[in-house]
Formats: structure tokens, C-alpha cells, sequence
């Protein structure tokens, strides 16, 4: 099984740049399940219908997202019934929606789950635990899971990746918008990234216009900053899962350049 796992896709350029790419991508690289987080997708700050529709329509199977979520306030309707979007389920009990989906490629059974850190973050409930529980939940007989473990912190992604292998077939992090080079297969056989970057303009500072951002940092006053325009990274990697004990086989980057 091929697994492609697009970091977050952040406001109109990115949305565009993966409808222009993602279907021919698919069908050159023989893609057969695609993950994307989608929680910037909505003018850099949030998640729509109609920008998860834009997602769907370029090609991704499964969209996770994270701490801005919730930043577009029609998220909270969208996420509780839209199965195929998901947020991080260390939120409390009673937050809308749901943290994982399982799908099929083909007669497989996937699962991916959506799970968030706490450094540096707001302090949701314990993602390991909660981990533990939705793989207990899961059972045996699911063996290809996927993880989306959405931190500000690489010490808590490392971590994760550790506390997890051999009981999951990849772990990947987003939220940073920085690709890291650090991709391999764990000693137990699950794949993992630190980082899987965004999908964003290059000229921008995680996806935002450089200018705003500057006039923040250099007067410490509030800024307006706004989704940068121009040509855009696509960061990626692909992942290859024996389906019938959900090991992974490879890890790869695969990232380009969209115009």
C-alpha cells in the first residue's frame, strides 16, 4: 500500500496547487490513500465546507487538522458530519466531531487518528493515553494505522514516534509548516517524519506575507498578517505499508514546486 501524507495546506494557494497536481500525482506515484491537514486551509486560518470540499476535489481521502480548527466558527458543524475530517482526540469529551476515521483501500481496513501535543500548546487531555485507548478501541484486526500528531514541539514528535512504533504503521507530525529531513523506519517498523512541512507560498513565513509579519516582530505591535501570494511549495512524503501486518517498508520525500 501507498500512502502520500501532504503537510498543511494553508489558504487559497495551497488549495490551488494541489487541485493543479494532486490527480496526476496519484496516478504517477500509484497512490492509494491520500492524508492532507487541512486546519489552514481557509484563508490561512481554519477549515470550511467549501474548502474541504476543494480538498476532496483535488484528491485527498482523509483530511486531519489541529489547534486552528476552530478558527472558522462553521468548522464546528462541518467536522461533527463530515466523517471524512478529523480533530484531534485528546480534545475533552463533548468537542464536536470525531478523532479518527477508518477507511478501505480496497478490502484493507485503515485508521487514521488525530492526536495533539500539549508543549507549548494548549494543554488538552494526555495524547499518549489517549492513543492508547483508540488503539485498544481498534482491536487486532485493523493492521495499517496512521497518526497525525499535530505539535509545536520536535522533543514531544520524536517522542511519539518512539512510544508508538510497532504499534502503528506511521507517525507524522504538522503544525510547524517546516519540513524535516529526518524521515526513516523506527527499529519496530513504523515510519515517521518530524515534520511534514505545508503547502504553502515559498516567499512567505509559514505561509504568510513576509512584510506584516516583519512589522509584528520588529514593533511588538498587533499586525494584520495575511496568506502570501505566489508560487508554492508542496511538501510531502510517501510512505509504503505492508498491508498484512501494517509494517512499514519506506518513508520518502516528495516535494515540489508549483508555479
Amino acid at each position: 500500500m501507498r500512502v502520500l501524507c501532504i503537510g498543511d495546506v494553508f489558504g487559497r494557494p495551497g488549495r490551488d496547487a494541489l487541485l493543479a497536481t494532486l490527480p496526476a500525482l496519484r496516478r504517477s506515484q500509484a497512490i492509494d490513500l491520500v492524508i492532507a491537514n487541512g486546519e489552514n486551509s481557509a484563508h490561512g486560518a481554519g477549515l470550511t465546507s467549501a474548502t474541504g470540499r476543494s480538498l476532496f476535489a483535488a484528491g485527498v481521502d482523509v483530511i486531519t487538522t489541529g489547534n486552528h480548527v476552530w478558527q472558522r466558527r462553521e468548522a464546528l458543524d462541518y467536522v461533527e458530519r463530515e466523517p471524512r475530517v478529523i480533530r484531534p482526540l485528546n480534545y475533552p469529551p463533548g468537542t464536536p466531531g470525531r478523532g479518527s476515521a477508518l477507511v478501505r483501500v480496497g478490502a484493507v481496513p485503515v485508521l487514521v487518528l488525530n492526536a495533539m501535543g500539549r508543549l507549548f500548546m494548549k494543554p488538552l487531555d494526555d495524547p499518549f493515553r489517549a492513543l492508547d485507548d483508540a488503539l485498544a478501541e481498534a482491536g487486532s484486526d485493523v493492521k495499517v494505522i496512521l497518526v497525525d500528531f499535530h505539535a509545536e514541539a520536535t522533543s514531544e514528535k520524536r517522542a511519539m514516534g518512539f512510544y508508538l512504533d510497532g504499534r502503528v504503521s506511521l507517525v507524522f507530525g504538522t503544525h510547524t509548516h517546516v519540513a524535516t529531513a529526518d524521515q526513516q523506519i523506527l527499529p519496530k517498523g513504523t515510519a515517521y517524519v518530524t515534520d511534514l512541512g505545508m503547502v504553502g507560498v515559498r516567499r512567505s513565513v509559514i505561509g504568510m506575507a513576509v512584510e506584516p509579519v516583519l512589522a509584528g516582530f520588529t514593533t511588538m505591535l498587533p499586525n494584520h498578517a495575511q496568506p502570501a501570494e505566489g508560487s508554492v511549495d508542496v511538501n510531502t512524503v510517501v510512505v509504503e505499508i505492508d498491508a498484512d501486518n501494517g509494517k512499514a517498508t519506506s518513508i520518502a520525500r516528495l516535494d515540489y514546486h508549483v508555479e
